[in-house]
């Protein structure tokens, strides 16, 4: 605020100076002649040597204007990629995001435009007025759609300052019909993948939008395609996780009804056995008595040399191969044994079963894990999370925000502060997730975990919280080793224990599990009591593990918070001595220690 106000002051003064010259300059030309007739004459080049200053000055008054408009812009970036971080709906942050971009670029209308994900087709998303209004899009958007075309086919943006006399489009219906005259378009990408367009537009002035104006919107829009990419990611995950659970449902029945094939060869390599199951397997039918190279599809050498090795050794082997059946690879795992005679090996009997499913299957849930909890998976054999029904329990919840975020994000270009927060956000998820906890939610530069949830149930789910949250405080000063100073952020901490509501909840189009209830409300209160690097817990909390932490009533309130008046609360200060249920290790306890004596 004080560098606008110095900004403002500057230019005022400037525009004095200007005036003022221009007043000497006009006094002197007047009394020019008057100096001449009484043999008077002005020092050579006075005037022009004035003309000369008030360029300058004209000069500098611009430059500073440009920079207090760019300083404005670069304000305006940094409080909007907050926003697309928050926890709000994606068409809401849209909508605010181009009410900001608005107001920056002056434009009379902005517009978002999305590519549909299964069509590809491109659909208006946001629709917005210079008042902030919504357009209505019944009455057609008035808009240069070869622009929003071009813009999304090529992935370079567009800036025009008179549409209607620029040679590229003075051609096109909507620019004439329209009477558009400054147009600025760029695209919404994700690495070099176009998801739609930013238009705004403006009817009545013409060389509206400069550079500056650009640099802005593509930023906006870099960062609005992120929020948008993720909104995406989280979709296809939860479509991802109903095909495992369909997955899982068929391999339940397969195992179940279906017994391994069985295949049994003489020493002639000639098929004496081959079951139902073997059959099916292999897709073969009648190989009864026929030779084993020519009943079966196209086998690989690995086959025929375990069973060469079977006959020779007298031994049982097991191998894994892959055998092509009707173009396609299928995974198969073969246990050999030996058929004895009465002093040698008379052929060989196979036990086969076709594990291509659980391979794949094996395959889906490494790749789900980058995107699920690690409880939600483990329980994946019991649970369907697309149909778990609503119930209250007794859970534990844990609240940890980065403090200083805001102020810290004003100074780092958008690319950097994704990197910072990433790495925060990573650090706490590891640390609930080390305790079995489930990731509830991200929000902006905040994490919320749960405990003892239908998903991950958990007798000591209050002591499990404490362990994360003094668990994070150890990563995060590990981590401040190797982070420049600018980077070192501390979290502050709330946990509370109570009831809570838990469920899938959203619309019948997109879901997910959380948690209603006093239990998410409270903790997060005490977050806002909680200074850097401090975990603050609840009274309910404090009687579940006291006798495995040492804590102190806390008096002081940070925050004052109606409704709140009553909540007593404590500060985790270390471990006790001789508590062995707990996990945390005596590293971190040295360096609370070393803290406190800070």
């Amino acid at each position: 605020m004080a560098d606008n106000q110095d900004t403002t002051s500057s230019s005022a003064k400037l525009r004095d100076v200007s005036k003022q010259i221009n007043d000497i300059m006009g006094l002197l030309r007047n009394q020019q002649d008057m100096l001449r007739q009484r043999g008077i004459n002005l020092p050579s080049g006075s005037i022009d040597n004035l003309r000369a200053l008030k360029k300058r000055l004209d000069t500098l008054q611009k430059t500073i204007v440009d920079s207090q408009q760019e300083l404005k812009s670069l304000r305006a970036l940094a409080e909007t990629t907050a926003l697309i971080n928050s926890a709000q709906k994606t068409g809401e942050v849209l909508n605010q995001v181009m009410d900001t971009v608005i107001a920056l670029t002056g434009a009379e209308r902005g517009y978002i435009v999305l590519k549909n994900a299964d069509t590809h087709e491109l659909e208006f998303r946001v629709a917005r007025g210079m008042d902030q209004s919504t357009l209505d899009g019944s009455k057609g958007m008035i808009v240069s759609k070869t622009i929003v075309n071009t813009v999304a086919d090529t992935g370079e943006p567009v800036l025009t300052d008179n549409a209607s006399k620029d040679e590229r489009y003075e051609s096109q219906e909507s620019i004439v019909g329209f009477q558009l005259r400054s147009i600025l378009a760029v695209p919404l990408k994700v690495r070099d993948e176009v998801l739609g367009v930013v238009y705004c537009d403006n009817r009545f002035l013409q060389g509206l939008f400069k550079h500056t104006e650009l640099d802005v919107l593509t930023a906006f829009a870099n960062q609005a395609a992120v929020a948008l990419e993720n909104a995406r990611l989280f979709e296809s995950t939860q479509a991802r996780l109903h095909e495992i659970t369909e997955l899982r449902d068929r391999m339940m029945n397969l195992f179940t009804s279906i017994a391994s094939g069985v295949l049994t060869i003489n020493e002639e390599a000639q098929i004496l056995v081959c079951n139902a199951t073997m059959a099916e397997i292999a897709q073969v039918t009648d190989v009864i008595g026929k030779p084993l190279n020519e009943a079966m599809p196209p086998m690989p050498d690995a086959f025929y040399q375990m069973i060469d090795e079977v006959r020779r050794s007298g031994t049982q082997l097991t191998r894994e191969i892959v055998v092509t059946i009707n173009g396609k690879p299928r995974d198969w795992t073969v246990i050999a044994s030996p058929l004895r005679g009465d002093h040698d090996t008379q052929g060989v009997a196979m036990v086969i079963d076709d594990l291509t499913e659980y391979k794949k299957s094996q395959s889906q849930l490494v790749e789900v894990r980058r995107y699920l909890p690690e409880a939600l998976v483990r329980n994946m054999a019991t649970l369907d999370i697309t149909k778990i029904e609503s119930q209250e329990r007794d859970i534990t919840a844990m609240f940890a925000d980065v403090r200083g975020f805001t102020s810290f994000s004003e100074n780092l270009e958008p690319e950097d502060l994704m990197r910072v927060i990433n790495k925060y956000l990573s650090i706490a998820s590891d640390s609930i997730g080390l305790f079995e906890g489930i990731v509830d939610k991200y929000m902006g530069d905040a994490v919320t975990g749960l405990w003892n949830t239908q998903l991950n149930p958990q007798l000591d789910h209050a002591n499990r919280a404490v362990q994360a949250a003094m668990q994070l405080v150890l990563d995060l000063h590990a981590m401040h080793e190797v982070l420049p100073d600018d980077e070192r952020l501390f979290y502050g901490i709330g946990i509370h224990t109570g009831e809570a509501v838990l469920g899938n909840v959203g619309s019948k189009g997109r879901k997910e599990f959380s948690a209603l209830g006093d239990a998410t409300d409270v903790c997060k209160y005490l977050q806002e009591q909680a200074g850097p690097g401090e975990v603050i817990i609840s009274q309910a909390t404090f009687e579940s593990v006291s006798d495995i932490w040492e804590c102190e009533r806390c008096t002081e309130i940070v925050r004052e918070k109606k409704g709140y008046e009553d909540v007593v609360f404590y500060r985790v200060l270390k471990r006790k001595k001789g508590s062995s249920t707990a996990l945390i290790d005596d590293e971190l306890l040295a360096l609370l220690a070393a803290d406190e004596d800070d």
